[in-house]
């Protein structure tokens, strides 16, 4: 995977679970997906990021979970970013 843009984010060593998830993708040398980075090193602006995204994916919908998450990996395939 390319490099980030913003290098000191991506080398920003954490603490917490995010950065476990990290060091443990990259001790096993599974590319790590660059938003981790960010929600890394800044928990505590990306907590609610996080929230959010958990409410929309899994909330109350009359699409279920399954279906949104096709939705987001169609939407990730077109821009042509992994998911």
């Amino acid at each position: 995977m390319k490099p980030m843009y913003l290098k000191e984010v991506e080398e920003h060593r954490g603490t917490g679970a995010r950065a476990e998830a990290i060091e443990g993708m990259r001790a096993a040398g599974v590319p790590i997906p660059q938003i981790m980075h960010l929600f890394a090193y800044k928990p505590d602006r990306t907590d609610f990021l996080a929230a959010f995204t958990q409410g929309v994916m899994r909330g109350p919908s009359p699409l279920l979970p399954g279906q949104r998450e096709l939705i987001a990996a169609l939407t990730s395939k077109l821009n042509q970013c992994l998911f």
